[in-house]
């Protein structure tokens, strides 16, 4: 669920509903508006900012709609996680199937996820004064908190699922690990900037690869002073760091993937290292293809599902790779 809120968020993003509803209504916003009065209300409230007045004045209320369902969606979305986690929480809590050591880590999951709807209103109303989109720094920590809260419970499923690692022979299989969590943190990285991308809308320019504007770096790279807010605020270049941070994401993960077929890994740990290197090049030429496209809505949407997937093998291959006493004990986290 949490994976298919990334990609309903991104078509959000891509669709620019993300402004449609004005109102932070937790429990009564779970219901749409039900009379044309109210929807006549709702529509009236958008039409007070920016970018109504300066992007889509004149817009109709049947094309408002068009918006409004995504952003609404998104958020029902949101509040049906809650549910299903907290439901089957409580349940097995209170039968005392949840051991002790488990319990404060799932408690601690369902805050991280009800702070993260708090984060989501928080970025929807950056764009509701002065601007005619959302802070694309709030955009990113609304993308990196759902990465994170993805990528902890991935990780405590799959040592629910597989709680005794197969010990590696090699003793350069540490030195794996390392590189691989390396790689983990380059993935996030990547995902970070491409926020950026989509946060200021960079994808709409410079739609070649892997020239831009016939140069390979933008002659407007640093067109920005300081030079560091060329990174977060300037168009050119926050595309330009994308693609080089993509570029290093395939380039470590085939290195890693060649490097570690000298080594004697179980095999379950070779099969996830051999997703990873075929995702990172699927996820590679989905990026240039949605940039070539000029971003079309169920492209981007791919993209960010393909970063997603690439993340989770990442994890995967780090957990099967996992040191064999470390997490023995505690991962069996539900009594049988």
């Amino acid at each position: 669920m949490i994976f298919a809120m990334a990609v309903i968020g991104a078509i959000t993003r891509l669709t620019d509903s993300g402004l449609s509803i004005m109102e932070w209504a937790p429990l009564r916003g779970a219901l749409p508006p039900l009379s044309e009065a109210e929807w006549q209300r709702v529509f009236a409230l958008y039409q007070q900012i920016p970018e109504y007045r300066d992007v889509n004045a004149g817009m109709t209320l049947a094309e408002f709609k068009a918006i409004f369902w995504w952003e609404y969606f998104h958020r029902l979305w949101g509040r049906l996680i809650g549910v299903v986690f907290l439901v089957p929480f409580l349940w097995f809590l209170i039968r005392g199937r949840i051991r002790r050591t488990l319990a404060p880590r799932l408690a601690l999951i369902f805050v991280l996820g009800a702070g993260q709807g708090a984060l989501g209103w928080y970025m929807v109303a950056s764009g509701f004064a002065d601007r005619t989109d959302v802070s694309q720094y709030r955009l990113v920590a609304h993308l990196l908190a759902a990465v994170a809260i993805y990528g902890v419970i991935l990780w405590i499923a799959l040592g629910l699922l597989e709680p005794a690692p197969v010990p590696s022979t090699d003793a350069r299989t540490g030195r794996l690990r390392t590189a691989l969590a390396g790689l983990s943190a380059l993935v996030l990285v990547t995902v970070a900037s491409g926020g950026f991308v989509a946060g200021l809308d960079a994808g709409f320019i410079y739609n070649t690869f892997p020239l831009m504007d016939g140069r390979l770096v933008p002659a407007d790279y640093a067109a920005l002073q300081p030079f560091v807010a060329n990174w977060f605020e300037n168009v050119a270049a926050v595309q330009f760091n994308h693609r080089l941070l993509a570029v290093t994401t395939v380039t470590t993960a085939l290195a890693l993937w060649l490097w570690a077929r000298r080594l004697e890994l179980p095999p379950r740990a070779r099969s996830a290292l051999h997703h990873v290197a075929a995702m990172a090049l699927i996820q590679f030429a989905l990026g240039i293809a949605t940039l070539l496209w000029v971003v079309p809505v169920w492209l981007g949407a791919l993209h960010q599902a393909g970063a997603l997937i690439l993340f989770s093998f990442t994890l995967w291959t780090l957990h099967r790779l996992r040191p064999a006493p470390d997490l023995t004990s505690a991962a069996a986290g539900i009594e049988p």
